[in-house]
């Protein structure tokens, strides 16, 4: 029986040939053609086998860089939509309410008619806490501490109002429902706002941790580099097989594979990069900044309710000395904390200035302390509120004011450069697949038509 030979285009005739069958020793069998084409063993059968292995890998390949995008742009974009908004509330409302208490009382101190200023920088105080609660109930923030937020500062702002109500016309009750307010400030609202601050800075943490975590995008990079070996192994056997240098299908799918891979690395490395600097020079010292600034906050309300009792060296003045302790002096404590987090940061020149006045005005406290047990309780009084220690503790408040200011918004234009590194990238990821393995196709299938 003869033999069939089947010749592709351009090249030399092919036969497949098999053992003869029992009982016909010298006979040769043939399979036809398009039988042969779908046997593994033959070329037609490895190029159509190879062009399902390169398509399906292609596509998973596409499919892992798509979803390792998703996820850092998604968490990238938490981290600047979601919870950097959240937690600069927070920020506001924590600082907010305890600068609110500390103008209440020294509004108080003052004695009849609160000054202008004072009584200005409260309100303004009090309309920025209940803004930052209602955007962070907008946003979703924590319930139950915005709950006893709305609901403890309406309180407390009546209370106030009639400590200066009472104060104004010479009541000595005014002082008992400051301190009331104060109370209620110290034991209810300020430990909420405080729980709400470390929850949303934990889930800010949280979220620029998802995106800037390595081991999803390094397990595409290697699958995307194993996938380009197996284009250059396909490469290779093609040019044993047809004695064709290039392939224009897989050459395609090589370089684009190579940008889209390129593209992947550079905006990770990029986006990460500049996720981590607004964490280094913006959210991490702003907390620092923030605890710093809330200890001296809290320091200033006993020293005025210490002047307010009138009654010597009391409870409020342990406080006091228990925030002190709290800052430190500039080797340990809050505010050396504070110091090492800005290191390089645009807010490291304020707090550096700020460590210094705040040790300025915890010794200038201790000639307030001096004047008014000494019975010049007058004295003592305008030490703080005009004098030395007033103009110390104004300074060093503005220089921790302006240092939180500044690695704010430090963070705020990393992150946002972070995540815009990923902007069109998933649309790229899917484009790029879609050519790739459409190059694939029509390479390989150039090369199988051969064989018809």
């Amino acid at each position: 029986m003869a033999g069939t030979a089947v010749t592709p285009r351009g090249g030399a005739a092919l036969e497949h040939r098999v053992a003869p069958e029992p009982g016909m020793p010298s006979a040769r069998r043939v399979i036809p053609m398009w039988r042969a084409g779908t046997s593994r063993g033959t070329t037609p059968g490895r190029l159509r086998t190879m062009l399902v292995l390169l398509i399906l890998a292609t596509l998973a390949w596409g499919a892992l860089a798509t979803f390792t995008v998703a996820q850092h742009a998604s968490a990238a974009g938490d981290v600047v939509a979601a919870n950097e908004p959240l937690t600069l509330d927070a920020q506001q409302i924590w600082s907010s309410l305890s600068d609110a208490d500390d103008q209440a009382a020294t509004a108080i101190l003052a004695g009849g008619v609160e000054p202008a200023n004072v009584r200005a920088r409260y309100a303004s105080d009090i309309k920025t806490a209940k803004i930052a609660i209602e955007d962070a109930a907008a946003r979703g923030g924590p319930k139950d501490d915005l709950q006893t937020l709305s609901v403890g500062l309406s309180d407390y702002e009546a209370d106030v109002a009639t400590a200066l109500a009472d104060n104004r016309l010479g009541y000595p009750v005014g002082a008992a429902y400051l301190r009331a307010a104060s109370g209620g400030m110290r034991a209810h609202l300020l430990p909420a706002a405080n729980h709400l601050y470390t929850t949303e800075t934990g889930r800010l943490t949280t979220a620029s941790a998802q995106a800037t975590g390595l081991p999803l995008v390094i397990v595409t990079v290697v699958v995307g580099l194993a996938l380009g070996f197996g284009y250059y192994r396909a490469s290779r056997w093609l040019l044993g097989r047809t004695h064709r240098v290039l392939n224009g299908g897989l050459l395609t799918a090589c370089a684009v594979g190579a940008v889209a891979l390129l593209w992947l690395i550079g905006a990770f490395v990029a986006g990460r990069g500049d996720l981590l600097t607004a964490q280094s020079q913006g959210s991490t010292p702003v907390q620092a900044l923030v605890d710093a600034n809330i200890a001296v906050l809290k320091g200033h309300v006993d020293e005025n309710l210490t002047l307010i009792n009138n009654t010597g060296d009391d409870s409020n003045e342990d406080d006091f000395k228990a925030a002190a302790a709290a800052l430190g002096n500039g080797r340990g404590g809050l505010l050396a904390a504070a110091q090492r987090a800005a290191a390089g940061s645009p807010a490291a020149g304020q707090a550096q200035a700020a460590v210094t006045d705040v040790q300025a005005w915890l010794a200038k406290h201790q000639q307030v302390r001096t004047t008014d047990n000494s019975g010049n309780h007058l004295g003592a009084v305008d030490l703080v509120q005009s004098g030395a220690s007033g103009a110390a503790f104004e300074k060093a408040s503005l220089d921790l004011n302006n240092a939180i200011q500044a690695d704010t918004l430090a963070f705020d234009a990393n992150a946002r450069s972070g995540q815009g590194a990923f902007t069109g990238l998933e649309a790229g990821m899917i484009i790029a697949t879609l050519v790739m393995a459409g190059g694939i196709a029509w390479g390989l299938s150039r090369r199988l038509a051969e064989y018809r």
